[in-house]
């Protein structure tokens, strides 16, 4: 189809979308099915006729640039010392493939098979080389690379992927438990002591106890229990960016990339205040910074150590664990461990299923500093979620508006508190630490 074909028949796809388009407009409505799929369709078709279109003119632009750089070209089979050719030469206007295989070196070279068919068999044959007498003597390398050359017609092949760094795994959301609040602030009642003075009684055998010998009072011990309020503040964790109203517009992809760094961002900070926060200021009191919070030190070895904290967890904390938590390197020290003949503990580079640590599984956290675990009944780190991450924007920052840029801004605000701190143990991992 010639280059004047293939514009009329592009025109009258985007004319016949054009013609649906105008009649919703002026209807005031939305796209029926149909004309949806009518729209589409003539689009797609006008999307053809365009790539058509581009390559007929790539290609005719291709054929005249190597028109201009080949004009003249002479193909000579042997050179003079003052450059003149002898034996055979091309005329002008042959192609230079036909001009290669015209040459008297290649037919005197093409004899030694018959019939001129090179059979399968032969291997390592080269002919002799050809010379161009317009090529010889150029010193510029027609490359791909530069735009005043060859790569004027190479088009960019737009993929559309995006792919963004890596972020860590977040994983406490899912051990603890999520609660939902309306409040700035969180109360609960945390007991601090338990009723621990039940004993036997015998039956008293006088309506009135003096001491006397021989007399049994039958008084019922009396027991006594203790609690505290605990009251957790709600915090706020946002982040935000400037961007440019041009740039959001020009690029749609930028404002879902910028989303989701955003929230992103928020949640490793909420992971990371869940576990490290030090409460002061606007910081959660994390797991590590709780009073009360149980402490296993080493012993003789690191299993040693992990097994002791188990034992000292459901003795002491009177807890049952839902898992490990610990650093990705400190997990891959105790999986590396093998016995007396060099066998695996932990069944080495083959071993299927859940990484478990004397039963309890493990969860690897980038959060957690490496040197130490924590092995703990999750269910009782409780966060509150006030608001979940939102985002929001606005030019009213600054002097945005007249600059024609926007601030992003992502938030969100929860409270958390640990509603049995004895739940939790500190394992140390580190001998002499």
């Amino acid at each position: 189809m010639d280059m004047k074909s293939l514009h009329e028949k592009f025109r009258a796809a985007l004319a016949g979308a054009r013609v649906i388009c105008d009649e919703v407009d002026k209807a005031d409505r939305d796209f029926t099915a149909e004309e949806r799929q009518k729209v589409a369709g003539y689009l797609d078709e006008a999307a053809g006729y365009k790539k058509q279109i581009q390559q007929a003119e790539g290609d005719e632009a291709i054929r005249k640039a190597i028109l201009d750089m080949g004009g003249g070209i002479e193909l000579s089979s042997k050179q003079t010392d003052n450059g003149s050719d002898e034996g055979h030469s091309a005329g002008k206007g042959q192609t230079i493939g036909e001009q290669f295989v015209q040459a008297d070196a290649f037919q005197t070279w093409m004899k030694q098979f018959p019939g001129g068919r090179v059979p399968e068999s032969a291997k390592g044959i080269m002919s002799p080389p050809i010379g161009f007498k317009s090529f010889l003597g150029r010193k510029t390398l027609i490359t791909g690379a530069d735009d005043t050359q060859a790569g004027a017609f190479v088009q960019t092949d737009y993929t559309g992927i995006y792919e963004p760094l890596g972020r860590m795994p977040l994983v406490l959301r899912s051990l603890i438990s999520i609660r939902q609040t309306t409040s700035d602030l969180v109360e609960f009642v945390r007991q601090t002591t338990q009723v621990a003075e039940a004993a036997t009684v015998a039956e008293a055998n006088v309506t009135t106890y003096s001491g006397a010998t021989g007399e049994v009072e039958g008084e019922k011990p009396e027991g006594a229990v203790e609690f505290e309020k605990v009251t957790a503040t709600v915090k706020t964790i946002a982040v935000w960016i400037p961007a440019t109203k041009r740039a959001l517009s020009d690029a749609s992809q930028l404002r879902g990339i910028i989303d989701q760094e955003l929230r992103d961002d928020i949640e490793e900070e909420l992971e990371n205040q869940v576990l490290n926060g030090n409460g002061v200021g606007e910081n959660f009191t994390g797991v590590l910074n709780t009073a009360g919070i149980l402490t296993q030190l080493w012993n003789t070895d690191i299993l040693t150590t992990t097994r002791q904290a188990k034992t000292t967890l459901k003795t002491t904390g009177r807890a049952t664990p839902t898992a490990w938590l610990m650093n990705p390197s400190d997990w891959e020290t105790i999986e590396l461990l093998q016995d007396a003949n060099n066998r695996y503990y932990w069944g080495g580079p083959l071993a299927n299923g859940e990484p478990r640590l004397w039963g309890v599984p493990v969860v690897e956290c980038e959060s957690k500093a490496a040197g130490s675990a924590i092995l703990a009944d999750w269910r009782k780190a409780v966060m509150w979620d006030r608001e979940r991450a939102t985002l929001s924007i606005s030019d009213s920052h600054a002097d945005f508006f007249i600059r024609n840029m926007i601030a992003i801004l992502a938030e969100m605000r929860a409270a958390f508190g640990l509603i049995r701190p004895s739940a939790f143990i500190e394992v140390d991992l580190t001998s002499g630490s």
